[in-house]
C-alpha cells in the first residue's frame, strides 16, 4: 500500500481504516492525514470513536469530491470478506465492486 505520507492535501480520498476490535470503517475526505489524526485522536467519526486504536488498512484517490463519495457507498456494500481483500491488496478497485456482493 502506498503510504499516508504520500497523500496529497485537497485531493479526494476513499478509505478504510481497521478497528481494535477487527471491524472496518469507510469513509472519505480530502485531507487523508488530517482525516487519520482525527480518527486516532478519537475525533473522528462516531463509531472508531469507541474503537480505537484505527489502522489505515487502505487507501485510493479519486478525481473528485463525487467520486469519492460514490466510491465509499460502494465499498460500504461489500461484504466483510472483499473488504479485507481490499485491505490485504489481494485484489485491485477494478475487481472488486459493489456487484460482487452477496445477496
Amino acid at each position: 500500500m502506498k503510504k499516508l505520507s504520500a497523500a496529497k492535501t485537497g485531493t479526494p480520498y476513499c478509505y478504510i481504516l481497521r478497528c481494535a476490535d477487527g471491524s472496518f470503517y469507510t469513509g472519505w475526505t480530502n485531507d487523508l492525514p488530517r482525516r487519520f489524526r482525527e480518527h486516532a485522536a478519537r475525533r473522528g467519526g462516531r463509531y472508531t470513536r469507541s474503537r480505537c486504536p484505527v489502522t489505515l488498512v487502505y487507501f485510493e484517490s479519486q478525481a473528485d469530491k463525487s467520486a469519492a463519495r460514490r466510491r465509499e457507498a460502494e465499498i460500504k456494500r461489500l461484504p466483510r470478506a472483499k473488504k479485507a481483500e481490499l485491505a490485504a491488496g489481494k485484489r485491485n478497485r477494478k475487481t472488486i465492486n459493489a456487484k460482487t456482493r452477496r445477496r
